[in-house]
Protein backbone atom coordinates (compact mmCIF):
# COMPACT_ATOMS: atom_id res chain seq x y z
CA UNK A 1 0.00 0.00 0.00
CA UNK A 2 1.50 3.29 -1.15
CA UNK A 3 0.66 6.48 0.76
CA UNK A 4 1.51 10.07 -0.13
CA UNK A 5 1.57 12.63 2.68
CA UNK A 6 1.93 16.39 2.31
CA UNK A 7 3.08 18.31 5.38
CA UNK A 8 3.15 22.09 5.85
CA UNK A 9 6.81 22.76 5.05
CA UNK A 10 8.58 23.84 1.88
CA UNK A 11 7.86 22.25 -1.48
CA UNK A 12 9.28 23.02 -4.93
CA UNK A 13 7.77 22.62 -8.35
CA UNK A 14 10.13 19.70 -8.93
CA UNK A 15 8.78 17.96 -5.83
CA UNK A 16 5.20 18.51 -7.00
CA UNK A 17 6.10 17.10 -10.42
CA UNK A 18 7.60 14.03 -8.74
CA UNK A 19 4.43 13.57 -6.70
CA UNK A 20 2.41 13.55 -9.91
CA UNK A 21 4.40 10.55 -11.11
CA UNK A 22 3.26 8.47 -8.14
CA UNK A 23 0.10 6.38 -8.03
CA UNK A 24 -0.84 6.36 -4.34
CA UNK A 25 -3.51 4.21 -2.80
CA UNK A 26 -4.03 6.84 -0.11
CA UNK A 27 -3.41 10.61 -0.08
CA UNK A 28 -3.13 12.37 3.28
CA UNK A 29 -3.10 16.10 4.00
CA UNK A 30 -1.14 16.86 7.17
CA UNK A 31 -2.69 20.08 8.48
CA UNK A 32 -1.41 22.99 6.33
CA UNK A 33 -0.08 20.53 3.75
CA UNK A 34 -3.56 20.82 2.31
CA UNK A 35 -2.36 23.86 0.32
CA UNK A 36 0.06 21.74 -1.71
CA UNK A 37 -2.68 19.28 -2.60
CA UNK A 38 -4.78 22.19 -3.83
CA UNK A 39 -1.92 23.15 -6.16
CA UNK A 40 -1.79 19.58 -7.46
CA UNK A 41 -5.53 19.48 -7.91
CA UNK A 42 -5.68 16.44 -5.65
CA UNK A 43 -8.45 15.71 -3.17
CA UNK A 44 -7.12 14.05 0.02
CA UNK A 45 -8.63 10.85 1.28
CA UNK A 46 -7.66 11.81 4.83
CA UNK A 47 -6.93 15.10 6.58
CA UNK A 48 -5.13 14.88 9.90
CA UNK A 49 -4.00 17.66 12.20
CA UNK A 50 -4.79 20.27 14.82
CA UNK A 51 -6.04 22.87 12.30
CA UNK A 52 -3.54 25.50 13.42
CA UNK A 53 -2.46 26.06 9.79
CA UNK A 54 -5.59 24.95 7.93
CA UNK A 55 -8.77 27.01 8.48
CA UNK A 56 -11.69 25.16 10.02
CA UNK A 57 -13.85 26.23 7.06
CA UNK A 58 -11.54 24.29 4.74
CA UNK A 59 -11.64 21.11 6.79
CA UNK A 60 -15.42 21.33 7.07
CA UNK A 61 -15.61 21.67 3.30
CA UNK A 62 -13.39 18.59 3.00
CA UNK A 63 -15.81 16.58 5.12
CA UNK A 64 -18.69 17.58 2.86
CA UNK A 65 -16.64 16.42 -0.13
CA UNK A 66 -16.00 13.01 1.44
CA UNK A 67 -12.58 13.44 3.05
CA UNK A 68 -12.10 11.69 6.37
CA UNK A 69 -11.09 14.40 8.86
CA UNK A 70 -9.12 13.41 11.96
CA UNK A 71 -8.84 16.39 14.31
CA UNK A 72 -6.42 16.64 17.24
CA UNK A 73 -5.94 19.32 19.88
CA UNK A 74 -2.99 21.74 19.49
CA UNK A 75 -1.63 20.69 22.89
CA UNK A 76 -0.47 17.14 22.31
CA UNK A 77 2.66 15.00 22.63
CA UNK A 78 3.08 14.21 18.92
CA UNK A 79 3.53 16.36 15.85
CA UNK A 80 0.87 16.21 13.17
CA UNK A 81 3.28 14.34 10.88
CA UNK A 82 3.98 11.67 13.49
CA UNK A 83 0.24 11.16 13.94
CA UNK A 84 -0.23 10.98 10.18
CA UNK A 85 2.56 8.44 9.62
CA UNK A 86 1.28 6.26 12.45
CA UNK A 87 -2.26 6.45 11.03
CA UNK A 88 -0.95 5.41 7.62
CA UNK A 89 0.99 2.50 9.13
CA UNK A 90 -2.05 1.36 11.10
CA UNK A 91 -3.98 1.29 7.81
CA UNK A 92 -1.41 -1.04 6.29
CA UNK A 93 1.01 1.32 4.54
CA UNK A 94 4.32 -0.22 3.56
CA UNK A 95 5.56 2.61 1.33
CA UNK A 96 5.28 6.22 2.49
CA UNK A 97 6.17 9.24 0.35
CA UNK A 98 6.47 12.42 2.40
CA UNK A 99 6.50 15.88 0.82
CA UNK A 100 7.02 19.34 2.35
CA UNK A 101 8.36 17.95 5.64
CA UNK A 102 11.90 19.39 5.50
CA UNK A 103 13.34 22.91 5.48
CA UNK A 104 12.53 26.00 7.49
CA UNK A 105 12.49 25.07 11.19
CA UNK A 106 15.40 22.79 12.00
CA UNK A 107 13.65 21.32 15.04
CA UNK A 108 10.77 20.17 12.87
CA UNK A 109 13.09 18.99 10.09
CA UNK A 110 15.28 16.86 12.35
CA UNK A 111 12.30 15.50 14.28
CA UNK A 112 10.59 14.53 11.02
CA UNK A 113 13.65 12.67 9.71
CA UNK A 114 14.10 10.82 13.00
CA UNK A 115 10.55 9.49 12.76
CA UNK A 116 12.00 6.66 10.65
CA UNK A 117 13.35 5.23 13.92
CA UNK A 118 9.90 5.13 15.54
CA UNK A 119 9.20 1.51 16.58
CA UNK A 120 5.92 1.46 14.62
CA UNK A 121 7.37 3.09 11.52
CA UNK A 122 10.77 1.41 11.38
CA UNK A 123 10.98 -1.17 8.63
CA UNK A 124 8.63 0.66 6.26
CA UNK A 125 9.92 2.30 3.11
CA UNK A 126 9.80 6.02 3.89
CA UNK A 127 10.90 8.62 1.32
CA UNK A 128 11.28 12.32 2.09
CA UNK A 129 11.41 14.72 -0.88
CA UNK A 130 13.16 18.08 -0.54
CA UNK A 131 14.02 20.37 -3.45
CA UNK A 132 14.79 17.49 -5.80
CA UNK A 133 16.69 15.47 -3.20
CA UNK A 134 15.39 12.21 -1.75
CA UNK A 135 16.15 11.03 1.78
CA UNK A 136 15.26 7.56 3.01
CA UNK A 137 16.29 5.04 5.67
CA UNK A 138 18.10 1.80 4.83
CA UNK A 139 17.23 -0.78 7.46
CA UNK A 140 18.65 -3.85 5.74
CA UNK A 141 19.02 -3.34 1.98
CA UNK A 142 18.14 -0.92 -0.78
CA UNK A 143 18.60 -0.58 -4.53
CA UNK A 144 19.20 2.89 -5.97
CA UNK A 145 18.40 3.30 -9.66
CA UNK A 146 19.75 6.58 -10.93
CA UNK A 147 22.49 7.91 -13.17
CA UNK A 148 26.27 7.78 -12.88
CA UNK A 149 27.41 10.95 -11.15
CA UNK A 150 24.41 11.18 -8.80
CA UNK A 151 25.59 12.02 -5.29
CA UNK A 152 24.54 9.66 -2.49
CA UNK A 153 25.55 10.16 1.13
CA UNK A 154 25.01 7.83 4.08
CA UNK A 155 24.72 8.71 7.77
CA UNK A 156 24.30 6.34 10.71
CA UNK A 157 21.04 6.86 12.61
CA UNK A 158 20.37 5.92 16.21
CA UNK A 159 23.66 4.07 16.68
CA UNK A 160 26.38 2.35 14.64
CA UNK A 161 25.50 0.79 11.31
CA UNK A 162 27.58 -2.37 10.86
CA UNK A 163 28.14 -4.80 8.05
CA UNK A 164 27.60 -2.08 5.45
CA UNK A 165 28.28 -3.13 1.87
CA UNK A 166 28.12 -0.66 -1.03
CA UNK A 167 28.30 -1.77 -4.67
CA UNK A 168 27.94 0.41 -7.75
CA UNK A 169 29.46 3.42 -5.99
CA UNK A 170 32.63 5.44 -6.58
CA UNK A 171 33.76 4.40 -3.10
CA UNK A 172 32.66 0.78 -2.63
CA UNK A 173 32.66 -0.84 0.75
CA UNK A 174 32.43 -4.37 2.10
CA UNK A 175 31.28 -5.13 5.65
CA UNK A 176 32.14 -1.61 6.79
CA UNK A 177 30.96 0.37 9.82
CA UNK A 178 29.39 3.82 10.03
CA UNK A 179 29.41 5.55 13.40
CA UNK A 180 27.01 8.32 14.46
CA UNK A 181 28.74 11.67 14.03
CA UNK A 182 31.14 10.36 11.38
CA UNK A 183 31.23 11.90 7.89
CA UNK A 184 32.67 8.76 6.32
CA UNK A 185 29.63 8.26 4.10
CA UNK A 186 29.26 11.83 2.83
CA UNK A 187 29.56 12.57 -0.91
CA UNK A 188 29.71 9.12 -2.44
CA UNK A 189 28.43 8.80 -6.01
CA UNK A 190 26.88 6.32 -8.40
CA UNK A 191 29.13 4.81 -11.07
CA UNK A 192 26.39 2.63 -12.55
CA UNK A 193 22.67 3.01 -13.26
CA UNK A 194 21.97 0.68 -10.34
CA UNK A 195 23.71 0.59 -6.97
CA UNK A 196 23.07 -1.57 -3.91
CA UNK A 197 23.33 -0.99 -0.19
CA UNK A 198 23.10 -3.64 2.51
CA UNK A 199 23.19 -3.14 6.27
CA UNK A 200 23.61 -6.10 8.57
CA UNK A 201 22.97 -4.16 11.81
CA UNK A 202 21.59 -0.68 12.46
CA UNK A 203 20.08 1.98 10.22
CA UNK A 204 21.52 4.29 7.58
CA UNK A 205 19.97 7.50 6.32
CA UNK A 206 20.58 7.80 2.58
CA UNK A 207 20.55 11.23 0.93
CA UNK A 208 20.29 10.94 -2.85
CA UNK A 209 21.06 14.07 -4.87
CA UNK A 210 20.54 13.58 -8.62
CA UNK A 211 23.32 15.01 -10.77
CA UNK A 212 21.13 17.77 -12.20
CA UNK A 213 20.14 18.91 -8.71
CA UNK A 214 23.80 18.90 -7.60
CA UNK A 215 24.74 21.01 -10.62
CA UNK A 216 22.00 23.51 -9.77
CA UNK A 217 23.23 23.73 -6.19
CA UNK A 218 26.82 24.32 -7.33
CA UNK A 219 25.71 26.98 -9.83
CA UNK A 220 23.80 28.77 -7.08
CA UNK A 221 26.87 28.68 -4.82
CA UNK A 222 29.06 30.05 -7.62
CA UNK A 223 26.64 32.90 -8.21
CA UNK A 224 26.59 33.69 -4.50
CA UNK A 225 30.40 33.71 -4.34
CA UNK A 226 30.57 35.96 -7.41
CA UNK A 227 28.13 38.44 -5.91
CA UNK A 228 30.06 38.44 -2.63
CA UNK A 229 33.28 39.18 -4.54
CA UNK A 230 31.72 42.19 -6.23
CA UNK A 231 30.46 43.47 -2.89
CA UNK A 232 33.85 43.19 -1.19
CA UNK A 233 35.62 45.11 -3.98
CA UNK A 234 34.07 48.42 -3.06
CA UNK A 235 36.27 51.58 -3.08
CA UNK A 236 38.68 51.92 -0.16
CA UNK A 237 38.49 48.21 0.62
CA UNK A 238 35.34 48.65 2.72
CA UNK A 239 33.44 45.38 3.27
Amino acid sequence: MQVVLFANGFCTQGDLDRARRLSPDLVMAVDGGLRWLHLLGWHPHVYIGDEDSAPREQTRALEVQGTEVLRFPPDKDETDLELALLEAVHRGARELHVFAALGGRWDQTLANLLLVLHPEIRGRAVFFYADGQILFPVYDHAVIRGHPGDTVSFLALGGPARGVTLTGFRYPLREGEFLPGSTLGVSNALVAPEARVTVREGTLLAIWIPRGVQERIEAHKALHDDMRGHTSSSPGGAP
